[in-house]
């Protein structure tokens, strides 16, 4: 039998601990500990209300609230051999009904009803479940229903350029093989350990935080909607002595501030992840989580949660590009390649397109031919021919097999003919500041049609004459920004990524209105 089933994997390991560890703390959600005996219970009531459901289909939806209620219905689906498409309630509610309506969606989980959506949902037809009227069962069901690994586990809805969402559809073997994967990183994560869940459930990393904790028997602690998330995050730290965190690097950014103030101490394992880590950072939450491995960890939706790693090394120099630490080695089930434009495979050294492939990637997009047709290429290398994904990320191999990050292909820039890497404006000026604030270039065409550069600061200060006069001292002419924008914030998405979106429409709006 394969070792990397998901039953093996993921089942197997939640049954274990379902028995072994029932009185222990599964969940700490709102100020409130749930064990793996009432989580047991809680998936064990949706299952039964599963079984008396007026639908056939595999694929059912979830509202994902900060509640024990939304996790085990994850799990309870799961259980059931059946897979899960989330809808984040502070979406649009007419963006999650295009989901529903794309997936032909016809069960809808939740914690609450009389919301828009349940509402318009209700409307066209869509059953709704609302898990917290369920009562627990007198004993708990810990079957598992057959599926083939090959079947979904669950589908990702992530922005699409034409501004329809498209679904990533994730399976229950890549799943199985991302779990088998982290493992063989090295992390290690025992019963005792308190795991942070900071992330929307919409975004895969949160997949990673709670699945892992329960895997390993821990507990996991979340950040409640509507909560400053940096600032829950510290009091959760401190509090429940964190002993394994994954953060975006915008959330350490915020944080910096009060790093002399935290005790991070309990941190044994922290993942820095969803965006690109500079290693300045990496160095100053390192003296304030002195007693935790830290690690850069990075991956598309397309290829399931993470497809490469690198640890941080706090006793040498560690591999950058511009300032941002390298995102490593491709984890064990995911092979990558680099590639030129004409879709030709690069030497060590060239930089190009990464590309990864293996049993994490995704099968494709849902019902998007189009899409998968342009964003999955096969290559053959060393006499195996495989389907790799075109990540859309521009980087280079090290000599140590390293990979260096350099930021999206599309953030490239032809200025005056010459092609410019955003990501190294971007380094100037944050080795400006010493490191201590975020910048963001974003090329723009101006009422001439001509593509300029706007570089956002992330400062309260609208001073930049000093800024401007080291970017001259540093770059060449054309790459110098034909605009300087101070912001005492940057916008963020729902990812906590850095929303160039939004700062590009910030100067568009100024350019039209100059």
């Amino acid at each position: 039998m394969n070792p990397t089933t998901f039953q093996q994997q993921i089942l197997d390991p939640l049954l274990r601990h379902f028995d072994q560890n029932a009185d222990s703390d599964a969940f700490f959600i709102g100020g409130k500990a749930y064990s793996y005996r009432t989580l047991l219970a809680r998936i064990t009531a949706i299952r039964t209300r599963l079984h008396n459901r007026n639908d056939n289909s595999n694929l059912l939806a979830i509202i994902l609230d900060d509640h024990i209620d939304t996790y085990a219905s994850i799990l309870a689906l799961w259980f059931e051999g059946l897979a899960y498409v989330p809808l984040h309630p502070l979406q649009p509610a007419s963006r999650n009904l295009n989901i529903l309506q794309q997936t032909n969606t016809q069960t809808l989980l939740c914690t609450s009803t009389g919301t828009d959506l349940t509402t318009q949902a209700q409307q066209i037809g869509i059953n709704i479940i609302q898990t917290t009227t369920l009562a627990d069962p007198t004993t708990p069901d810990t079957t598992i229903l057959p599926a083939d690994d090959n079947s979904l586990a669950y589908v990702l809805f992530t922005s699409g350029s034409t501004g329809t969402p498209k679904g990533v559809c994730l399976t229950r073997d890549n799943l199985a093989s991302f779990v088998d994967s982290f493992w063989k990183t090295g992390i290690s994560i025992q019963p005792n350990d308190r795991c942070l869940q900071a992330f929307d459930l919409t975004f895969d990393v949160s997949i990673q935080t709670f699945l892992t904790a329960l895997l390993s028997g821990a507990c996991v602690c979340t950040i409640p909607y509507g909560q400053i998330k940096y600032l829950y995050a510290a009091q959760l730290i401190m509090e429940q002595h964190i002993s394994c965190a994954s953060m975006a690097p915008s959330m350490l950014t915020y944080l910096k501030p009060y790093f002399s103030q935290l005790d991070a101490k309990s941190l044994k394992t922290c993942i820095l992840t969803a965006e690109a880590c500079p290693i300045d950072l990496l160095q100053q939450w390192g003296q304030c989580a002195s007693n935790a491995d830290l690690y850069d960890f990075y991956g598309p939706t397309e290829a399931t949660i993470y497809c490469t790693y690198y640890k941080y090394n706090r006793n040498t120099a560690n591999p950058s590009a511009n300032g941002i630490c390298s995102i490593g080695k491709p984890l064990a089930n995911i092979q990558t390649l680099i590639i030129n434009e004409e879709g030709q495979t690069l030497p060590q050294g060239e930089k190009g397109e990464l590309c990864v492939a293996g049993r994490q990637v995704t099968p494709g997009y849902w019902n998007n031919p189009e899409k998968n047709s342009t964003s999955f290429l096969s290559i053959e290398h060393n006499g195996t021919k495989q389907t790799y994904y075109r990540t859309g990320d521009l980087c280079q191999q090290d000599p140590d097999g390293n990979l260096l990050y350099f930021g999206r292909i599309d953030q490239q820039a032809k200025i005056q003919g010459y092609r410019v890497e955003l990501g190294e404006i971007e380094y100037q000026a944050r080795q400006h500041f010493a490191g201590q604030n975020r910048t963001a270039a974003i090329a723009y065409t101006d009422n001439r049609g001509i593509t300029e550069i706007a570089l956002f600061v992330e400062t309260p200060s609208s001073d930049t004459t000093s800024l401007t006069n080291h970017l001259k001292n540093t770059l060449p002419p054309y790459m110098i920004p034909s605009r300087i924008i101070c912001l005492p914030n940057f916008p963020l998405n729902r990812s906590e990524k850095i929303d160039r979106t939004a700062l590009k429409l910030i100067v568009t709006t100024q350019n039209a209105d100059s």
